[in-house]
Order: structure tokens, then C-alpha cells, then sequence
């Protein structure tokens, strides 16, 4: 069962997909790791019915009153679920949170990419297509930004950075560049730090891509430890019946956005199948389709992995 979008920024990806895979049944519990804008939580509620229970939890305590907002019908029309549970944090937090609640999840949800809200709202610095501040923080309340990090790292820490999580291989010349630019004052805006890193391209040489993107992509993921909460998560699946937060037979699916993230996806959940604690419904991930990929160039690099615990 769909309901129509009416959000017309905020596309989410591969609904049609992940709802296959989590096979949602009514009176059903769902739980959305990372519910944005609430895209495929409004979805799920119509599938659980009002008889069932959405779990939502976003770091963004806007985004979570808009998903919330989502679910109860009012963005999408969708009937009321009988319960709606949000939490506010690191997804990994989540499964001990619902150990400790009693609730015991049917179908786990993670869409790792970012909500269109995020990514096109300058002052929250996740892309230089907009100039902003350099921040880039999931939760905006607290932590290091990147502009901190940028700032205030050795050569070699931002070398290493951005070498093993943006898989540049130019990481020695940029973090060299980077080091002479905050020399003549603080990087501070996305602009600045996108010219730097652009200026220490060879020739500014690049395929496809802007030369700035897998240095932005290295940062983010430091600034938001995004590894290892998916590490963490991917732990709490293993041990999953034991703790208490997964129903048996429980599904889990991920989404994720780039090589780092799905190969961490792939090995745990071939770990598990191997262990013959899960199986896998589908052999292979499930990438985004053309039509979807035209109509939402961000859902390209996509890709749909899920299990089902036995």
C-alpha cells in the first residue's frame, strides 16, 4: 500500500523497495533508525495499520517532528498508527532504548543518506553548493564541527581522514593545502574550504565529480563518527534476539550511499548469513533504477541491503 507525496522537495528513495523487503504486516512494528523527513515512515504506517507501532529517531529534532508529523497523517494522509514512539540521538543508541521500553522490533529501517532539507539548507554546511558555514553536524546542538577539525588538525589526521573515508587519492596534497590555507586565517565558510581543496587537484583534474566531494564526504563522516555508529548498529543486530530488541524473525535493511558504507553493510550481513543467523532474501543489493535516479540524481549511488533473521 502507497500513499501519495505531497512533499514535493523530499524525495525518498527506493520506497517501493524497502517496503518489499521489510514485508510490513499489519499490526507490526517498525522502526525507523533514521526517519528525516519521514518519507518511508509514512509509508510503513500505512502498511502496520492502527494496529501497529512506528518507532522513529532522527539526531535532527526538526526532522523528527516533521516524520512525527508524517505518521500521524498530517503531511501524508495515512491512517493514525495505534502507537508512535520517537527517540532522539545516535541510531546506534536506539536498540537499548527499545530494550529498555519492551519493545521488540518486527522491521528495522536505516536510510544513511541525508534529507533534502539538510543537504539544501546552507547554514548547516553539508555541501558546497550552497555557501554556509563550515559545520556539517547531524545533531546542530553540540559536538565539533568541521570547520573545528579543518582548522585545528594535523597534516596527518586530515591526510588520514580523507584518504581512508573519502578514498581520495590526492588526500597528501590537499591536507599539505589545507594546513597553507588556515595559515592566512581560519577556513570557515564551505566556499573557502571547496576552493582550497579544488586548488590542490593537479591540474584540477577530475572525472565526474567536483574534486571537493570526497574530501566533504571525509569530514562529515568524521565530524558525525558515521562509521562507527554503523559499526555499533550493525554489533546490536548480531546480538539482537538476546538483548531483547528484535521479535524473532525479525527483518533488517540499509540503506546506503557509498562504497564505505555498504561494504561494512555487506560483510556483516554475509557474517550473519554465514553463521546462520540470518538469511538473505536477495543475493544482491538493489541500486536505484533510471527512471528513479533521473528524477532524484542524490538516490544514484544508492544501495538496498537486508536480511531476515531465523
Amino acid at each position: 500500500m502507497t500513499v501519495p507525496i505531497s512533499n514535493p522537495v523530499h524525495i525518498p528513495v527506493m520506497t517501493a523497495e524497502v517496503l518489499r523487503a521489510l514485508e510490513l504486516q499489519p499490526g507490526q512494528t517498525y522502526v525507523d533508525l533514521t526517519a528525516g523527513l519521514g518519507g518511508h515512515a509514512g509509508q510503513a504506517a500505512a502498511c502496520v495499520g492502527p494496529a501497529g507501532r512506528i518507532v522513529l529517531n532522527d539526531l535532527d529534532a526538526s526532522n523528527l517532528t516533521r516524520a512525527e508529523a508524517a505518521v500521524r497523517g498530517v503531511a501524508w494522509g495515512a491512517p493514525n498508527p495505534g502507537a508512535t514512539v520517537t527517540f532522539r540521538g545516535n541510531f546506534a543508541e536506539v536498540p537499548h532504548r527499545l530494550a529498555q521500553s519492551g519493545i521488540r522490533a518486527d522491521a528495522v529501517f536505516a536510510d544513511l543518506g541525508f534529507s533534502s532539507n539538510q543537504m539544501d539548507d546552507g547554514s548547516r554546511g553539508f555541501s558546497f553548493m550552497r555557501d554556509g558555514p563550515l559545520d556539517m553536524r547531524l545533531d546542530p546542538t553540540g559536538g565539533l564541527t568541521a570547520a573545528d577539525l579543518v582548522n585545528h588538525a594535523t597534516e596527518a589526521e586530515l591526510m588520514g581522514w580523507i584518504r581512508e573515508f573519502g578514498e581520495d587519492p590526492h588526500a597528501p596534497r590537499i591536507a599539505r593545502k589545507l594546513v597553507q590555507a588556515r595559515s592566512g586565517g581560519p577556513i570557515l565558510s564551505t566556499s573557502r574550504f571547496a576552493e582550497v581543496v579544488r586548488s590542490a587537484i593537479p591540474g584540477n583534474r577530475h572525472t565526474g565529480i567536483d574534486p571537493a566531494t570526497r574530501t566533504f564526504q571525509a569530514i562529515r563522516i568524521v565530524v558525525n563518527d558515521e562509521l562507527g555508529s554503523l559499526g555499533a548498529l550493525l554489533a546490536a543486530v548480531e546480538r539482537g534476539d538476546r538483548s531483547g530488541w528484535l521479535a524473532d524473525r525479525a527483518r533488517v535493511a540499509v540503506l546506503t550511499f557509498h562504497s564505505l558504507e555498504d561494504r561494512m553493510v555487506k560483510r556483516a550481513f554475509a557474517d550473519l548469513v554465514d553463521r546462520g543467523i540470518a538469511a538473505a532474501p536477495g543475493a544482491q543489493p538493489v541500486a536505484t533504477g533510471e527512471v528513479e535516479s533521473g528524477r532524484n540524481p542524490r538516490a544514484r549511488s544508492a544501495k538496498l541491503r537486508w536480511i531476515k533473521l531465523v
